[in-house]
């Protein structure tokens, strides 16, 4: 197996629409630290695989058709987003939309650079997964309770001779410590990661960090502020773990001299839903409970409220207006000019065979259980990435729609949706591991 790293700067102009926040108060007013696309390639001699990750807030189905455009037939790329909160809007909204340009042509060129500069620097590699429990950075945001351990994936390259030549690492915690206010460009959490971790390998490692699962996860409940200290304070606890994980033993060996790749992919038709009879009635009261913690003066309980009516304000917008004298029965008419919405949302699921690691796609933001329940249909090991190839949203495992977090509140998709990826993903993956003549 030959393995590269290549990639490409993705530069956000001053004055630049920015993603992820509803109340962002404006444009992008410089620089915290550079975005980019970064790419690992893997070759058997006769097919390739791309992994590219983007440090955009998601990836929808344009941008991933246009970027496959631009490789070869006998190269499988995927295109992830890292999802920070503090890059350019790319189109991210619920159930997926367009990518507006000129962001599509310039994620889709720094894609190809990344990827052609991988390619050429593909050297025979050893590789070994390293998996663990990542606590303190990342928790389940909605309950201010939940032990604060997530799942951490580290996939070890090395040459021949043993050298580490870089690392893959799977995080699946939403990048958002910088706050809503913040008009500085940033890969946010993802890039001191990257920073961390290469610090503590040499300047010659390449760190590529991926979003896992992240779609119920995030820093809400373990960070100490929203700044470049904090950011540099969690990514040291995530570079410190990542070291610990490459220094234990024994690894799970990745792949062979003589494996080879495989891939799959297949795309799913996703019935939109929701669990919530009367939006508009919803949004009144969320409103009032916002204004209580408010009130209350409690700092933890006002941004879940605020967490909540955002994700009202959203739900509200996608639903029909209330019918004169019908407000909060339920009743409601078509919004004038707007039409319907389409009933389902296509998206695709992926996975890929690389010896005896297994990568699971899932596109827009999975949960952290169901990167869970994907990894325990294989006794492998299997990184199972989110927000890859297509954007329809939060996909919350079935069990959260008997709340009102904003994930519920925010999505497009019928509860079920989720455990309907995890099982096709899985049954590629299952297929991936039987040898085609059994």
């Amino acid at each position: 197996m030959r393995v590269g790293y290549g990639a490409a700067r993705l530069p956000v102009p001053p004055g630049t629409p920015m993603g992820g926040y509803l109340d962002r108060p404006g444009d992008s007013a410089g620089e915290l630290d550079p975005l980019q696309v970064g790419v690992i390639t893997w070759s058997d001699g006769r097919r390739r695989f791309a992994l590219a990750v983007a440090d955009v807030i998601c990836v929808n189905d344009d941008l991933s058709r246009q970027a496959r455009q631009a490789v070869s037939a006998t190269c499988e790329l995927w295109l992830a987003a890292t999802h920070t909160h503090a890059g350019p809007e790319t189109g991210c909204v619920p159930g997926g939309g367009p990518t507006p340009q000129p962001w599509r042509d310039r994620i889709v060129e720094a894609t190809r650079t990344a990827l052609a500069r991988a390619t050429a620097a593909e050297r025979p590699a050893r590789g070994s997964a390293h998996q663990g429990g990542l606590r303190d950075v990342g928790a389940a945001r909605g309950m201010p309770s939940a032990e604060p351990l997530v799942p951490l994936d580290v996939l070890a390259v090395r040459d021949p001779a043993g050298r580490l030549e870089g690392v893959l690492v799977v995080l699946p915690v939403h990048p958002t410590v910088l706050p809503p206010d913040n008009l500085l460009v940033s890969a946010d959490l993802t890039g001191a990661v990257r920073g961390a971790v290469r610090a503590r390998l040499g300047p010659d490692a390449w760190v590529l960090v991926a979003a896992g699962t992240a779609g119920d996860i995030s820093t809400r409940h373990t960070r100490r502020g929203q700044d470049a200290a904090e950011l540099d304070r969690l990514g040291g606890l995530v570079a410190d773990r990542c070291a610990e994980l490459l220094d234990a033993a024994p690894a799970a060996e990745a792949w062979t001299p003589g494996s080879v790749i495989g891939w799959a992919s297949r795309r799913c038709s996703l019935a939109r839903g929701s669990s919530v009879a009367d939006p508009h009635a919803l949004l009144a009261e969320l409103r009032a409970a916002h204004e209580r913690s408010r009130a209350a003066g409690d700092a933890t309980a006002t941004r879940m409220a605020l967490s909540r009516l955002e994700g009202a304000r959203l739900l509200t917008e996608a639903a029909p207006e209330p019918a004169p004298g019908t407000a909060g029965t339920g009743a409601a008419r078509p919004p004038a000019g707007k039409p319907p919405a389409p009933a389902s949302i296509t998206t695709e699921v992926s996975a890929v065979r690389l010896g005896g690691l297994a990568l699971a796609a899932l596109p827009g933001e999975p949960f952290v259980a169901t990167g869970e329940d994907v990894r325990r249909t294989r006794p492998d090991p299997t990184f199972v990435l989110g927000y890859v190839n297509g954007y329809p949203g939060y996909l919350p495992a079935a069990a959260a729609y008997a709340g009102q977090e904003y994930e519920v509140l925010a999505g497009r998709v019928a509860p079920g949706s989720a455990e309907y990826l995890a099982t096709t993903v899985a049954d590629l993956l299952h297929d991936l591991d039987t040898p085609e003549d059994s």
